[in-house]
This record gives C-alpha cells, structure tokens and sequence, in this order.
C-alpha cells in the first residue's frame, strides 16, 4: 500500500530533470537527498522521493527546490532499503503537483514507482489509445505512458513484461522504475541521456551524473548501456537489453557536454570541465581578437574561458560575479521570472572592465534576450569593445528529446545571421564554434546527437506534441494539505 505525504529570460534552453536511485542502503532518505541536491541544476521546478523497505512505499514530494521540498523532518518516515529521488523541470506538462516524480501507481501486482529523464515523441498517439480504451491518467506529463504499458495485460503476462513496454517509447528516456522490493534502471537504445551505476559499500547507486555518486560517497562502476534494463534486487545486479539493444548508430546529447552536465561530471566517457576547456581553445582558434581580458559568462562559460585564455594568451579575469542565491534561471517555468532573475544573478564589476576590450564567452545563446542585455551593460559600464565567443554553433531548429527549445522562429539562430545577431546584440563581433569545432574532442563524433544545430533528427519528431497538449483532457485535480496522509 502507497503512502503519500504531498507538499502542496534566462537566455538558455529549459530542460530538464535528475534521477538518483539505491538498492541495498538500509533507511536511504538521506543519501537520496544529497543525490538530488547535487542534481539540482536539472531541474529546480519539482523534487520527490520514494522509499520501499520490502512491503511498504512511502514518498514525499513538491514543488520547489530540493531543500524545500525534502526536508530532514520527513526523512524518518522515509524508513526502506531501496528508493528513487527526482527533481524536474517540465518539457511535459504543466507546473503543478501532480506532475512532480516520481509517479506512484498500484497496478493488479502491486505498486509501480517510476521516474524520467527525457521526452517521448510516441506519447500523443500511446495515450489516445489507452484513453480510448478506458484508463484514467493523473498526470499530464508523457512519463506516465509507461506505466499504463506496464499495467497492460498484454505486457503484464507476459515474460521481460519492463523491456517490452520500453521497446514501445520512442525518443529519448532514463528511467529508474521501483516496485516495492526491486530497482530497475533503462536508458533508451540512442543513449540520448546519460545515466551511472555505482556503488556504496554493498548498496546499488543509479544517478544521471557521476557528480551525485561523488557526492555521496559511491564509486563509479559503468554506465547503464544504451538499450539496456538493468535490475537491482536481492540477487545483485543483473541486465536484459530492450528490443534489439543500441541502435547501430548512437545519438548522445552534445548539449550535455555544452551546458547541462556539471563540470565534475563525466558524461558519455568524458570528463565535462575537460571537454569545456577544449571548446574554448578551439574557439580562440577560429575567433582570435586582439583585446585586454576575457571575461566568463559563470558558471557555463567559465571552462569554455579558460581555454580561450589558455590558447589566445589574453588574461582571464571575472567582469560578472555569479550570486549562487540565484538558481539557474534557464529552468524558471515563467518568463518574468526569467527576465527578472537576470540581473540577479550576475554582478557586473565595472573597475574590471571600464576602458578595456573584453571577450565575453558564453555556452550558448537562444532567444538573445539574456546576452543583449548583458552587451549593454558592458558598455554602461564603459567596456571600450565587447567580442562575443559563444562554443557551440548558433541553435537553429527546436529539440524533441528532452530540451525545450523555442520554434525555430523564437531561435535567434534560425530566424538570424551572425552578422544580424552581432547587430541585435550589440557586440562589436560576434563568434560561434563551428560544428567540426564543437565535435573535435570526441573520438566517435557520429556517436552525438547534434540536432538543435543541424536540424538533422535522430528519431523522426512528426507527431511530436508541444509542452501543454497532453492536459487538453486533464481537468485540474485538488490535492491535500501538505501534511496530509493517504494511506
């Protein structure tokens, strides 16, 4: 039986969402805890925990922050020996509480608990059917389109029923799925996602980055391989692969090694920060300027900076301080927020720049609001010329695996020149990293998915639905106190 205790412009993509997962770690709340405060950046729109100790699953979830949502007052109750823990930002669904993760459902054998990374593009279709067909969903998001296959009875008796429900999800997905006393983690056969194992002592540590394994003390034992469903239960840990396993050719997400993974990570065999610091050497390659300093965009240009330094031998030095009080504004669900998180985040330092030629390195820019603003007020500032290097290409096509880029109309890049965008931005040069630029430090460069920059898609997206269409049949449904129990 489920037990529920339910807490009622930046100028970047929005994505995203963290999961962290144990088998084996007697009362796991709080490693749980500090996996996701340290995933925090992929997601700060929603947090939630699910802990089984072999009979009972209990969770605590909420919109909000980590901190907020999943705090030490709840982690008593939180009594088990395996979990799953999610912080979100939606590419699916609405920002309310029934779209928080993980999802808790009991099905004819039991209770199901499962939590995702990524975005289907099969969800409109699979989910006309099973409404059609009777069953009620509780969540607007395309997450839950797995557990109506799972409760299938065409999935439920029959052998490798979790593989079999996986091989019918198009597009990009990690899953950590729980049922009461077994862990099970699935990455999609692209390997769109990054997605670890590691291990604490005896215990099982399933988590999106290396970053959350580091903090909490495991050691890193592999990846989850692309198209494999990998389970954790008393007998150890064992793997089936899903469908026909990998696709013969790969489609990592290159923006996780641009802007989204953390720079202690390593992601898809790379070392983040490295690979960072190579985008800039090989940006001061392409773009060389003769100017005083360059300044990093913090905290996603910072590698990306020191590499431009490194190779152009202009000195590094910091015109903007990060307030770290300040999340990352890319993932607020509103735009005002965004807009007004801005200038909150980064504090110029005009002594720094007042009469110099600076070059601002930045990851990336999307709508070009963000960066303008910051154009302007190097030049309030008194910056005598401001050369914009940005290490990766312009992003000119919208993204269906897990990113919520704009329409291609909204992209600065694909409705703008360079030229037009250095005008926009006021910039007295502009400088983005080619594609062979931004693939350079990877051996299997066919192994990326680069779509955003391409147009060229991996998975065909026709069909594909906007963030809101899945709740044109959901009614908003009123929930509990946050101190509230459902047993």
């Amino acid at each position: 039986m489920a037990k529920h205790m339910e807490d009622h412009p930046e100028d970047h993509p929005k994505e995203f969402c963290g999961l962290f997962g144990v088998y084996g770690l007697k009362n796991p709340a709080a490693t749980i805890y500090r996996g996701l405060f340290s995933l925090q950046h992929r997601g700060q729109e929603g947090a939630g925990i699910v802990v089984g100790d072999g009979t009972d699953v209990r969770s605590v979830r909420g919109l909000g922050l980590v901190s907020d949502v999943l705090n030490k007052q709840s982690w008593p109750q939180l009594t088990g020996h395996l979990g799953i823990g999610h912080v979100r930002y939606s590419t699916t669904g609405s920002t309310r509480i029934q779209n928080v993760q993980p999802i808790i459902v009991e099905c004819a054998d039991g209770v199901w608990c499962v939590a995702h990374n990524g975005n289907l593009v099969n969800a409109g279709p699979l989910r006309r059917m099973y409404q059609d067909s009777g069953a009620i969903f509780q969540t607007s998001t395309d997450s839950e389109i797995l557990v109506h296959l799972l409760a299938d009875p065409m999935y439920r008796r029959r052998p490798q029923r979790v593989a079999r429900a996986l091989a019918e999800l198009k597009g990009a997905y990690c899953f950590l799925i729980m049922t009461k006393d077994c862990l099970m983690a699935a990455r999609d056969p692209l390997g769109f996602r990054p997605l670890s194992i590691g291990k604490l002592g005896s215990a099982w540590v399933v988590a999106s980055e290396t970053c959350a394994l580091q903090q909490t003390g495991a050691t890193y034992v592999r990846d989850v391989e692309p198209g494999e469903l990998v389970y954790f239960d008393e007998t150890g840990m064992r793997s089936v692969m899903v469908g026909e396993g990998p696709a013969p050719k790969l489609a990592q997400c290159v923006f996780e090694m641009v802007y989204f993974a953390r720079p202690d990570s390593t992601v898809f065999g790379h070392g983040v920060h490295a690979v960072r610091v190579k985008f800039g050497e090989r940006l001061a390659e392409e773009f060389p300027v003769e100017a005083d300093m360059v300044i990093p965009i913090p905290d996603s240009g910072s590698a990306a900076a020191l590499g431009y330094s490194r190779r152009s031998g202009i000195p590094l030095d910091y015109g903007f301080i990060r307030n770290h009080y300040v999340g990352r504004t890319f993932i607020m669900p509103l735009q005002e927020d965004r807009v007004e998180g801005v200038d909150m985040k980064l504090t110029l330092l005009p002594e720094v720049v007042r009469g110099k030629r600076v070059v601002v390195v930045d990851d990336s820019i999307v709508r070009g609001t963000t960066a303008r603003r910051r154009v302007e007020r190097l030049r309030e500032a008194g910056a005598k010329e401001i050369h914009m290097r940005i290490s990766c290409p312009p992003i000119a096509h919208p993204c269906f695996y897990g990113i919520d880029f704009p329409t291609k109309d909204e992209l600065i890049g694909g409705a703008r020149t360079v030229e037009a965008i250095r005008e926009y931005l006021g910039a007295d040069s502009l400088g983005y990293l080619s594609l062979e630029g931004m693939m350079s430090p990877f051996k299997d460069q066919k192994g990326f998915c680069s779509a955003c920059f391409t147009g060229k898609y991996p998975v065909d997206p026709t069909g594909m639905m906007g963030k809101h269409e899945l709740e044109m049949t959901t009614p908003e449904l009123q929930f509990l106190p946050p101190t509230a129990k459902v047993d």
